[in-house]
Formats: structure tokens, sequence, C-alpha cells
């Protein structure tokens, strides 16, 4: 017999991924979209669930209204509990990567609630391996599913930080992104992006930003209503061309948002269009 070990011919033998000469032929192409049809809607944490049923039914009736006309994967953010949770966690010297599932579980807790809200029109909430394997399943048997929006990075969060920096708007468009969706539509409290806090000591001077692109905001200096960490990830997006944040509190932006009207902040990602 002969036991001679067989090869297969590849130019990656011996070689390792992070080459980019190797990978440039296959990666500098777009990716097959898996869900073009589908869309990625973040609900806030802080800024709409911790607000309790004033806030939150008001955004279940127009999610409601609007399962006839989209199929959507609602994401879901963590609120004040989380920070608590920091709060707790840093005292008590937890390194990021233990603190990363702690906020995340406030998320999935917040997802819960949308999802029981929503149970009468089949709505349910799933968890984030059902989400990468079975997403278009669960699909094609109700109009919508909910989900937590924090990456499950988990013990492997980047300790770049003290506290996570890939939260739920993170999550939210990397899932988009890797699904080639439709759109992504980020629900807060506020009109969209400002050069400045609306809400802070300077608020009166703030200017809403109709659109921006990724440089623009990486020159202000104000807070922004997502995360910072967002940003690096737009910049790296295959499929996504824009994001649009929308005011929740107000009935029908969410509506027209996922109409395609400019009711909000559009921020333009890094994809490029399809020739």
């Amino acid at each position: 017999m002969d036991d001679t070990i067989k090869h297969v011919a590849s130019p990656l033998a011996r070689q390792t991924l992070l080459d980019s000469d190797l990978t440039r032929p296959v990666a500098g192409g777009r990716p097959i979209p898996l869900l073009p049809w589908v869309q990625v809607i973040k609900i806030g944490g802080r800024s709409i669930m911790d607000r309790g049923h004033e806030a939150i039914l008001p955004v279940v009736a127009e999610l409601r209204a609007l399962l006839p006309e989209h199929r959507m994967l609602i994401l879901t953010g963590a609120g004040i509990r989380a920070r608590h949770l920091y709060s707790v966690g840093l005292d008590l010297g937890l390194p990021v990567g233990s603190l990363q599932p702690l906020a995340a579980s406030e998320a999935g807790q917040n997802g819960h609630i949308l999802g029981c809200l929503l149970a009468p029109d089949g709505v349910s909430y799933i968890e984030h391996p059902t989400i990468a394997s079975q997403l278009a399943i669960h699909l094609s048997a109700a109009r919508a599913v909910v989900g937590s929006g924090f990456p499950p990075y988990h013990h492997h969060e980047f300790p770049n930080s003290r506290i996570p920096m890939h939260r739920a708007d993170t999550g939210a468009f990397l899932i988009a992104d890797a699904l080639g969706a439709a759109g992504l539509t980020i629900v807060e409290d506020v009109d969209g992006v400002y050069t400045d806090d609306p809400n802070g000591p300077n608020g009166k001077k703030a200017q809403l930003l109709r659109e921006a692109s990724l440089a623009d905001l990486a020159k202000l200096k104000g807070t922004l209503p997502f995360d910072p960490a967002l940003l690096e990830v737009m910049a790296n997006a295959r499929h996504l061309e824009r994001v649009q944040v929308v005011n929740g509190l107000v009935p029908g932006r969410l509506t027209a948002a996922l109409r395609g009207q400019h009711v909000g902040s559009i921020i333009r990602a890094g994809a490029r269009p399809a020739n």
C-alpha cells in the first residue's frame, strides 16, 4: 500500500490568511448578500426602552403596522441597568471581557420585552446562535424577529478600554452588513446627529446634521447618539452604503425611514454602490 502523504496544491499552503496579497483577489470582491430584503432596526435601550410604556408602546404599534410592508430584524440595546452593571463590575475589578456579556444580558431582556409585546403578531425573541444559523427560516415563518443588538464577543471583547467598546449600535451594523440587509435604521430619542449634545449645556447652539460622512463625524468633539466604535466598523462596510438615525419618540419617523424617506440623519458608510 502506498502511504505517501497527499498534498492539495494551493496558493495558501504554508501561508497565513493575514497576507493581503493572497486574500485580495477574493476579499476584494463584494460578498453575496444573504438577506437583501430584510430591514434591520435597532431600538435604543436608554433612549426608548428605559422610558417605559409611554415610549415603548407607540414604537411597538408602529412596528406592528409595518409588518405587512417589511420583514424586519429588530435589535435592542442596553440601558441604565447596564451602566449600573459597569459600575459594580469596575468596582470589583472585572475585565472588559466579563463586563460585555453582563451588559448584553440587559439588551436581551429589552428584546424579550419587545418580543412579548409583538407575540400576538407571531414575532418572537431569538438568541444569537439562532440569528446566525436560522434567521432565514424564522423570517419565512414570521414577518419579524427580535434579538439583542450586542455583538457576541463576550470574553473576546477588545481590551482597548475599561468598558465594552462594541455595543448594540455596532452589533446591529455588523449583522446588517453581514446579511447584506436592505437597510439599518437606528431609533433614538433625538432627531439625529447634532454638532453638539442637544440636551447638554450648549444644546441651543447644536445644529442637526441632516447628512454626514464618517470623516465629518470624526471631527465632532461632542457626544454621538450611538457607539463611537460604530464609525470604525462602518468604514469597512461591504454592503451598507448608509445608516439613518431617527427619533423614535416622533410617531411616523420610523415608518418614513423604512420607506426610504430622509427624516433623520443619514450617515454614509464605507460600502460603494454595486456596479
